[in-house]
């Protein structure tokens, strides 16, 4: 897909595999984490109750993973992708990684 701003995504038309119009852009959602698109809004996300959202979300975005191409418009995959919601997973207690242990260990050898 080559390099392009987030930017440039706005307002772009998205299409199925096969040529059906799917709406435009209008926002994007970005898991911060994994510095990575996730999905594409076609209206705004401004839902009264969960419900609504749930629907609004199911209906008017799409999954990044399914997008196959873009270029002057944006080619979605007709095939449904899994769409359990995808909530940021729980973070887990890690240990930090013992860099300097490591360090201080080869270097004294």
């Amino acid at each position: 897909m080559g390099l392009m701003k987030v930017s440039q995504l706005m307002g772009m038309d998205i299409f199925t595999d096969n040529a059906v119009p799917m709406g435009k852009v209008y926002d994007v959602i970005i898991d911060l984490q994994k510095g990575e698109i996730v999905r594409l809004t076609m209206e705004p996300i401004s839902a009264s109750s969960k419900e609504e959202a749930k629907k609004v979300f199911k209906e008017r975005t799409v999954m990044y993973r399914s997008v196959k191409a873009v270029d002057r418009i944006i080619l979605v995959s007709n095939t449904p992708i899994s769409d359990v919601e995808e909530a940021a997973p729980e973070p887990t207690e890690q240990k930090p990684l013992p860099y300097s242990y490591k360090y201080r260990r080869s270097f004294g050898k």
